[in-house]
């Protein structure tokens, strides 16, 4: 049968979504297979792999509007135009509880978490994609009237900044007292509550031989592939300082948050949009 999902099908996955979305943010527990076996009875015999695609779809759509998507489905960015983004806003229109619930959540900061083993949470960064995602402004402009850009409401959130910077701290100890260097431990500083968040950096941390490791931390509670936000000041630090410095971005950051880390000038690892413009008359 044809790939292309008809209307009623994409509306109902749309719907689904959402539903699991609601209950993530809310701290519930759910079945991702119970509710594919709820959504199966009104697909058109669409395969388990079918639907994972789908739900992947809707991740890759909710990033371009800046919103928060399901962690556990990572974003996929050849969708059906047109017929999936109408889904998806028709829904942000019918059903405003979403960005109430959106909003308290990225204003909610938890505190910082307390990890028995706090070295095993550091992963892979996620695999470089040369493609950027698409646009949803290049198949219709009606699409940026919905898009509020939660992210980079959740990125200018100064509380959840300063606890992930905390929590890096303690990475940073940890790192260090298990490497048997206590004396470095003991010197971390905490620079951006210490002199001020203008140095391009957050964190004066150590390696192993006693030399600088710069370390900026970008927060999010959502899931890995969350886009976050670097200031030029930030970038031409990572620039100069590409032998010693690091990103840690810090993710899914509630109860089991984890991090990956960018070492080097930051050009090199991330692809760079720019999204604000200084003007004067």
């Amino acid at each position: 049968m044809a790939d292309s999902w008809s209307e009623s099908e994409v509306a109902a996955i749309v719907n689904d979504y959402f539903e699991m979305l609601s209950c993530e943010m809310a701290g519930q527990p759910y079945n991702k297979s119970q509710h594919r076996r709820k959504l199966s009875s009104k697909l058109l015999n669409r395969s388990n792999g079918s639907i994972e695609r789908k739900h992947q779809n809707i991740s890759a759509i909710l990033i371009e509007l800046g919103m928060p998507y399901i962690s556990g489905y990572k974003p996929l960015k050849n969708y059906q135009r047109y017929l999936l983004p109408d889904a998806i806003l028709d829904y942000l229109a019918k059903f405003p509880k979403i960005h109430t619930q959106i909003t308290q959540d990225i204003e909610t900061v938890p505190a910082v978490p307390s990890i028995d083993d706090i070295l095993s949470i550091l992963v892979d960064p996620p695999e470089k994609n040369e493609k950027s995602y698409p646009k949803i402004a290049d198949s219709s402009q009606q699409y940026s009237r919905y898009s509020c850009d939660y992210l980079k409401r959740e990125a200018s959130n100064i509380r959840l900044g300063l606890v992930g910077e905390k929590f890096a701290i303690n990475f940073e100890r940890a790192r260090l007292i298990a490497a048997g260097k206590e004396n470095l431990a003991d010197k971390i500083e905490h620079v951006s509550i210490a002199q001020g968040d203008h140095l391009g950096f957050d964190i004066l941390s150590f390696e192993l031989n006693g030399s600088d490791r710069f370390i900026e931390c970008k927060t999010t509670k959502y899931g890995i592939n969350t886009p976050f936000y670097i200031s030029a000041n930030e970038l031409r630090f990572s620039e100069i300082n590409s032998c010693n410095y690091y990103l840690y971005r810090i993710f899914e950051f509630r109860e089991s948050p984890r991090i990956f880390a960018l070492h080097g000038n930051i050009r090199n690892d991330v692809q760079l949009t720019p999204t604000n413009f200084s003007a004067r008359i």
